[in-house]
């Protein structure tokens, strides 16, 4: 640790105004993830955002509050928060006290806080912010995070795109709840992470509140709202249902969407409890979006979604949202499993088995190398994070540990998984050291040929 001179409290206000006091223990502007460094911050971590946004999808203009509860992880005077520029900050505040600030290139708010924070104890962080929110263009170049629609917006923000929205430390190492409190015209529907507390309407605005209770990766959260017909019920346990359908995607979405509490059950079976108190989707008519995600409790699909795709983003309540990566690289982790799962619901329901489906991604030859590369343990750049290797051969790599290890085992792997790292992050290394304690196997070779050796595996 640092040794740091006293100093005079500083001027609140932007940086650079007023008497600036130079401190040497800050924390890192990035968590140094390999695929995406700047993303995170480091000296804390986040217990808990509440975030208050009002939106007029007409103007598309955001005024937005976060009071952001953290716990110092180290001594520090100054630290940063995740925010891309279109937003700009007009007050910043830290345990009641106006804080010096700056916004610095794409995404950094530095902030300064007058008094510095000490490890291991609470702060609040307050920021006034506005703007016009723009999509973040991912290295695929796919659209990230705030994303306008016709009649509303569709937020989904995997990998890099939470910051588009809101103030955050925005990677999946630092999870944590949310209350989301959102205001906008009369005749909107905003469908939110969680519980909806309450809706209240004056003066041609009507505000939702929402709470997700359980810790959830930034990227997770959602805040999508247009017209949506809504609907409500109970899967066959009893857990709350919530769906959210644009009346233009309801004839195809809705024969679907039917089956949403069965195949938790059937998941449930599978993997071990639903680790959430709701469940739902959220189905949006926004097809130049190109992708559905699995927001928190309830999925987010740009077009009505064939129910292999609704039984993949339900598998990721489990491997994604409650047991999240720690790094983006790991992908395969939330991908490969969520893809084998979603055969595992096929063969269920009576279509091509776990088997069939092997043999003919298998049956690929090896001169196809957009399928097998790149390896689907480290897709290796940004821009593969979500490529065809990292789902199919991810699949084809768990159907084959199934096989090596058998039945029980597996199943029995699967869902200590689960609930060893419920709520929590999880490693790569650590699910190859959790196999093969539950197997009683050496798999070290078995995984590095699968998940780690360019072109078609052909001996493990």
């Amino acid at each position: 640790m640092a040794i740091l001179a006293a100093a005079q409290p500083a001027q609140a206000g932007p940086l650079g105004q007023g008497s600036a006091t130079r401190f040497t223990t800050v924390g890192a502007p990035g968590v140094g993830d390999p695929f995406f460094p700047d993303a995170g911050n480091g000296g804390y971590d986040v217990q808990h955002y509440d975030l208050t946004i009002g939106y007029t999808p007409a103007t598309r203009h955001l005024d937005g509050r976060a009071l952001i509860t953290a716990r110092a992880t180290q001594f520090l005077t100054r630290f940063d928060l995740d925010l891309r520029s279109a937003l700009r900050v007009s007050a910043v505040s830290v345990n009641g006290i106006p804080a010096r600030f700056a916004q610095q290139g794409a995404q950094e708010l530095v902030i300064s806080p007058r008094l510095p924070l000490l490890p291991g104890l609470p702060f609040l962080v307050r920021v006034a912010y506005a703007g016009t929110p723009e999509s973040v263009i991912d290295p695929d170049e796919s659209l990230d995070g705030w994303i306008p629609t016709d009649d509303g917006v569709f937020v989904a923000s995997e990998p890099q795109g939470a910051a588009s929205w809101f103030p955050a430390n925005d990677h999946p190492s630092d999870k944590a709840t949310f209350t989301t409190h959102v205001t906008v015209p009369d005749g909107i529907e905003v469908i939110g992470n969680g519980s909806l507390l309450r809706r209240s309407s004056a003066g041609g605005l009507t505000t939702f509140v929402w709470n997700e209770r359980f810790p959830m990766a930034t990227y997770l959260a959602t805040v999508t709202m247009g017209t949506f017909q809504v609907s409500t019920g109970r899967t066959p346990s009893g857990i709350p249902t919530y769906v959210a359908v644009d009346p233009r995607e309801a004839a195809r979405a809705n024969p679907v969407l039917a089956k949403l509490p069965d195949i938790v059950a059937y998941e449930s079976q599978l993997l071990g409890p639903y680790p959430f108190e709701s469940v739902g989707a959220i189905v949006d008519s926004a097809r130049f979006v190109g992708y559905a995600l699995e927001t928190q409790t309830k999925p987010v699909f740009d077009r009505a979604p064939s129910e292999a795709t609704l039984a993949h983003e339900l598998a990721h309540q489990w491997f994604g949202d409650s047991v999240s990566l720690e790094t983006f690289p790991q992908m395969w982790l939330n991908e490969g499993f969520a893809t084998y799962v979603q055969q595992l619901w096929t063969e269920h329901a009576g279509g091509r088995t776990t088997q069939q489906a092997f043999d003919t991604g298998y049956a690929t030859p090896a001169t196809n190398t957009d399928y097998w590369n790149p390896p689907s343990g480290n897709p290796g750049d940004p821009s593969l994070l979500f490529t065809t290797s990292v789902y199919n051969r991810g699949s084809l790599a768990l159907h084959a540990l199934r096989v090596k290890i058998g039945d029980a085992a597996f199943f029995t792997l699967l869902r200590a998984w689960a609930a060893r790292h419920r709520y929590g992050n999880g490693t790569i290394a650590q699910f190859v050291t959790l196999a093969q304690r539950v197997s009683h196997q050496n798999l070290a070779n078995f995984f590095q040929v699968w998940l780690f050796t360019p072109g078609k595996p052909t001996a493990w």
